[in-house]
């Protein structure tokens, strides 16, 4: 059992191999969301284009590549919270005080120091989450709500509008681009680059698994699957700290809306719900998430272009998301022999 709870996904165990030809999938989960932001994005090309516009435009690519940084990187360290079999539901109060914090600093002294003290207050959020959690052994969804609320009411109590101001040079990150590519999306890919070699090749990201899978049996094995929690906490709040630097880049400022306009609480969620990653923990990866944070951007890009109903838009959002759930559930679900 310990070897296989400490074994990571992809690498090799005692168990028996698999069959040459299966590793890569249409079942896959990962495999599927991938085909599925292909599919999205032809088809909003087709139906775009039926109503006159232009899809493949640079801009359009820019602005949904642009669109999907600042969420990406938030679903990128929920999925390592998620992992584990937590969740994070301050991250939107997290990322807009965030980018108060920023401009503030960057205002007064400088972009290294704004951005160590965006970091610090994401690493000191995500220690107090993950102490809550795995310390006290308060649900992860009642922990997180609470410190959303902390955080909404410092905002609310110390802001009534934009703070702060950020550098000319700093803002390159949020505007820049090489080609059609924007520099911001290098931010995000060097960020889930990391975040998958440390849940794919490391202990870490072995007990990441073992304690989402079953932290019983986990904790038999060895596994200190409270400090994991912690560490799973802390990195989260580190991307979303990420994200927070991103957009005061974007806004030019410190925005108290930046994060819950967005809703980046419970869109990071069902981008890592839609990339295959089981709410329960054990299962899932940051590639798949991000694919699930591409079809989340595409769809919003194909919805602003034909000006469709915000009701109508939220409605199809939800409809794909309890499909691609039903549709991991039905596929992990063990047939039953027939004799």
């Amino acid at each position: 059992m310990t070897g296989d709870l400490l074994t990571a996904p992809g690498e090799k165990s005692a168990a028996p191999a698999p069959r040459p030809g299966r590793r890569l999938r249409l079942t896959d989960p990962v495999t599927g969301v991938w085909l599925a932001a292909l599919a999205v994005t032809l088809l909003g090309w087709a139906v775009v284009a039926a109503q006159g516009g232009q899809f493949f435009t640079t801009t359009n690519v820019v602005a949904v590549l642009q669109n999907s940084v600042a969420l990406g990187l938030v679903a990128v360290g929920q999925s390592m919270v998620i992992l584990t079999g937590s969740l994070d539901l301050s991250v939107a109060y997290l990322i807009s005080l965030g980018t108060l914090v920023a401009a503030q600093t960057m205002q007064s002294g400088g972009v290294l120091l704004a951005v160590l003290a965006t970091l610090a207050l994401s690493v000191a959020v995500g220690l107090a989450n993950g102490l809550i959690v795995a310390g006290l052994k308060v649900n992860a969804f009642i922990a997180t709500l609470g410190t959303a609320f902390i955080l909404r009411g410092w905002i609310e109590d110390q802001y009534t509008g934009p703070a702060g101001q950020v550098t000319a040079g700093f803002q390159r990150l949020g505007y820049d681009r090489i080609g059609p590519v924007p520099v911001s999306v290098l931010l995000l890919l060097a960020v889930a680059g990391g975040a998958w070699f440390l849940t794919r090749r490391t202990r870490l990201g072995h007990h990441l698994y073992a304690t989402g899978g079953d932290e019983h049996a986990a904790r038999l094995s060895g596994v200190r699957t409270r400090r994991t929690v912690v560490v799973a906490h802390v990195l989260c709040s580190l991307c979303v700290g990420a994200a927070a630097l991103f957009l005061a880049a974007r806004l030019g400022a410190g925005a108290p809306w930046a994060g819950t306009e967005a809703r980046y609480d419970l869109e990071s969620i069902a981008a890592v719900v839609l990339g295959g990653t089981a709410l329960a923990g054990g299962r899932g990866g940051v590639a798949g998430t991000l694919g699930g944070v591409l079809v989340l951007a595409v769809l919003d890009s194909v919805f602003n272009q034909l000006a469709v109903d915000p009701f109508f838009k939220n409605v199809v959002r939800g409809v794909v998301i309890i499909a691609a759930v039903a549709l991991y559930a039905r596929r992990r679900t063990p047939r039953r022999r027939t004799a």
